[in-house]
């Protein structure tokens, strides 16, 4: 599961977005102001930030600028209403990472998005392998050597989140915090029971508990 900003002043664009955002397994938060978003991204662990341009108040350049002068390297895919090459220049040179006009094909946005992720990860591949499990975190499907696994959303987030991190150890409070928006209410032992099903699936070896710390996939050839 990859966490997403998503800062975006138009309500019903921004609703839209988060719609099709999480109907493809993101976990989205919607914020509608650049001062609130990076009050946001200095206390949650976003994955990415998709970010429009013209917001009321400081402007989303501005905020780009500032993230690059905090050494924030997190991915950031600009939204512009206005297809000129000068804008899309200062946007570049800003710090943003890609850029889509509006109106957008949300296929081509998520696209994009996949494309920003696997950069950032050093991915040069859609897929994830480790050992007989392969995963795509855009078809969002699994194999198992060489077969399909039937998994529920939350349990591939879970296998995402691990996997995209193969060799270190995620607490509890880390995973949850890439698994849910703001606005979803976690239960206790969500977690726990994601896990179990997984470890029923997949064997019970490919994710090992380290007591007292959390959940680790270690790297297999």
């Amino acid at each position: 599961m990859t966490r997403v900003l998503l800062v975006e002043d138009d309500a019903m664009m921004g609703q839209a977005v988060k719609i099709a955002l999480s109907q493809a397994g993101y976990a989205v938060d919607l914020i509608d102001t650049a001062e609130d978003a990076e009050a946001a991204l200095d206390t949650t662990p976003y994955d990415l930030v998709v970010l429009d341009i013209n917001l009321p108040g400081k402007s989303g350049l501005d905020m780009i600028k500032g993230l690059r002068r905090r050494k924030k390297d997190i991915p950031v895919l600009a939204l512009t209403a206005r297809d000129t090459t000068k804008q899309k220049v200062e946007g570049f040179s800003a710090g943003a990472d890609d850029y889509v006009v509006k109106p957008f094909d949300l296929e081509e946005l998520l696209a994009r998005l996949q494309a920003l992720l696997r950069r950032s990860n050093g991915r040069p591949t859609p897929h994830i392998k480790n050992g007989a499990v392969i995963i795509d975190p855009a078809a969002r499907t699994v194999q198992r050597n060489g077969k399909p696994v039937d998994l529920s959303a939350r349990e591939f987030a879970v296998l995402a989140i691990l996997m995209e991190n193969l060799g270190k150890v995620m607490n509890k409070q880390e995973i949850e915090d890439k698994l849910y928006g703001w606005d979803i209410e976690i239960e206790s032992n969500a977690v726990e029971v994601h896990i179990s099903h997984l470890r029923k699936k997949l064997g019970d070896q490919l994710i090992k508990t380290i007591r007292g710390l959390g959940y680790v996939v270690e790297k297999i050839a």
